[in-house]
C-alpha cells in the first residue's frame, strides 16, 4: 500500500483484519461446506478490500478447476498461468492472457512446498491497495482458505475410510458366519475344504449339510460382486437353502426357489453360480443340479474322470429357470468329487496361457490319494509356481473336496 496516506493504512488495516475474522470465523463452523468458504472468500474479497474482480482455481484431481468467478465464468485455467507463473505473484498483463482476462491485474500462485495447489486472479478498484504488502496479505488469506478445505477433504475421507472399515467387518462376520464350523469325516465320506478370499470381503460361499443320517448336501457358490451387498446375497441364499432342506424340498424345488429368491432382492443385477449334490451314503447315489458354476470333478478309483454339467443357467439372472435337469451319478467305492470355483483355474503364466480346467484335473489325478487337506495345499502350490511365484490370485479361491469312501 504504497501510495496510502498512515489513516487509509489503519483503514486497510482495519479491512483486512475483518477480513481475516470472516475467513477464520466461518472456517471454524465445522458445518461450513467447501462451497460455501469459496463464497464467503468471495464476498469477503470484493465487500471488504474492494477487489472487484476475482477469479480462484483449485487444484483437484490433478487439474486446476474455477471455484470462485467474479463477475463472470471465466473457463479452464489457460496454461500459459501454469507455464509462466509459479513461484511469485505475476503481473496478467505479462502473460498474454487475451482481452477477457484484462480486468485482472494480477495472479497469485499459492504454494505448498514445491507445488501450486492455486491460482487466485484479482482486479482491485483501489490504487492504494495494491503492491507487494497487499498481494501478500491476499495471498496468506487464499493459503488459509485452502488449508480449510483440504482438513474437510481429508475429514471425509477419514469418515469413508471408517465407514468401509466398518462394511468391511460387517461383511467379514457375515461370511464368517456363513461357512460351516464341522465338516463330516467318518466311515463313509470325507470333506474338506480351502478357502482363500482375493480381497478382504470374498464372493465364494460353500456349505456341507447332513440331512440324515444317510444324506449329506455339498453346496458350493460364487456370487457376482463384492462388499456388503454381495454377503447379504449370499446370506439370503445359505438362509434360503437351509429352510428348503428343512422342509425336505427336493433339488429341483431348490433352484427354483433359490432362484426366485435371487431375483427377488436383486433384480437380476446380481446373480451366484452354484453347484448343489445331495450324496446317499446307502444307495452311493449323487444327485446335482449345475448352475452355471464351474463343472465339478467326480474321479473314481478307476476309470476316467466325469465332469458334472446338468443343470441349468445361474441363478437369479431370469425369473424362471430355463430347462432345469437333475443329473444323478453312480458314485462308485473311493471316488473324489472335487469342488471348486473359477479362481483355481482362472491363473496365466508370462506367456498368458491359463491354468484351467486340464491343470486342475493333472495335478488332482496325479495327487488323488493324499489326504484332502494335502490335495488342496499341492494343487495351490501348483497354481502358484504356474503364476510366477505369487500368492496373490486374481479372484477368490474355493475348493470343497468330498471322498466316497
Amino acid at each position: 500500500m504504497p501510495n496510502a496516506t498512515p489513516d487509509k493504512r489503519l483503514f486497510l488495516k482495519e479491512r483486512e483484519l475483518t477480513a481475516l475474522l470472516e475467513i477464520t470465523q466461518a472456517i471454524t463452523q465445522d458445518a461450513t461446506s467447501e462451497a460455501a468458504l469459496y463464497k464467503i472468500f468471495q464476498f469477503t474479497l470484493i465487500g471488504q478490500l474492494g477487489v472487484r474482480r476475482l477469479a480462484l482455481y483449485v487444484l483437484t484431481d490433478g487439474v486446476f478447476r474455477e471455484q470462485v468467478a467474479f463477475p463472470a465464468v471465466m473457463g479452464p485455467l489457460p496454461e500459459a498461468v501454469c507455464a509462466q507463473c509459479h513461484a511469485a505473484p505475476c503481473p496478467v498483463a505479462a502473460l498474454g492472457l487475451g482481452p477477457a482476462w484484462n480486468g485482472f491485474e494480477t495472479v497469485i500462485p499459492v504454494r505448498l512446498a514445491d507445488q501450486v495447489l492455486a491460482y487466485v486472479f484479482i482486479g482491485t478498484a483501489q490504487a492504494d491497495y495494491a503492491g507487494q504488502e497487499a498481494v501478500k496479505f491476499l495471498e496468506t488469506l487464499a493459503n488459509i482458505l485452502l488449508g480449510a478445505v483440504e482438513n474437510r477433504r481429508l475429514t471425509r475421507q477419514r469418515v469413508a475410510a471408517a465407514a468401509l472399515r466398518r462394511e468391511i467387518e460387517i461383511a467379514q462376520d457375515v461370511q464368517r458366519l456363513l461357512f460351516p464350523t464341522h465338516l463330516p469325516n467318518n466311515a463313509a465320506v470325507a470333506v474338506a475344504r480351502t478357502y482363500v478370499p482375493h480381497t478382504e470381503i470374498g464372493g465364494d460361499y460353500f456349505d456341507v449339510v447332513e440331512i440324515d443320517a444317510d444324506r449329506l448336501l455339498l453346496c458350493i457358490a460364487d456370487v457376482s460382486g463384492k462388499g456388503v451387498a454381495a454377503a447379504l446375497l449370499m446370506s439370503n441364499f445359505q438362509a434360503g437353502l437351509r429352510t428348503l432342506l428343512r422342509q425336505g424340498a427336493d433339488l429341483a424345488v431348490i433352484a427354483h426357489e433359490l432362484n426366485h429368491l435371487i431375483f427377488r432382492n436383486a433384480g437380476g443385477e446380481k446373480f451366484i453360480t452354484a453347484f448343489l449334490g445331495i450324496y446317499d451314503c446307502r444307495t452311493r447315489h449323487l444327485h446335482f443340479i449345475n448352475a452355471g458354476h464351474n463343472d465339478p470333478i467326480l474321479l473314481p478309483d478307476q476309470g476316467p474322470p466325469q465332469l458334472l454339467k446338468t443343470g441349468s443357467v445361474m441363478l437369479g439372472i431370469i425369473e424362471e429357470l430355463p430347462g432345469l435337469e437333475v443329473g444323478e451319478v453312480q458314485v462308485p467305492p473311493r471316488s473324489l468329487l472335487f469342488n471348486y470355483t473359477d479362481g483355481l483355474t482362472e491363473v496365466f503364466d508370462a506367456e498368458g496361457n491359463e491354468f484351467g480346467e486340464e491343470g486342475v484335473l493333472r495335478v488332482i489325478a496325479q495327487n488323488r490319494y493324499l489326504p484332502l487337506p494335502r490335495l488342496h495345499e499341492t494343487l495351490l502350490r501348483e497354481i502358484r509356481a504356474f503364476g510366477g511365484g505369487t500368492d496373490q490370485f486374481a479372484d477368490d479361491v474355493t475348493i470343497l473336496s468330498c471322498r466316497m469312501k
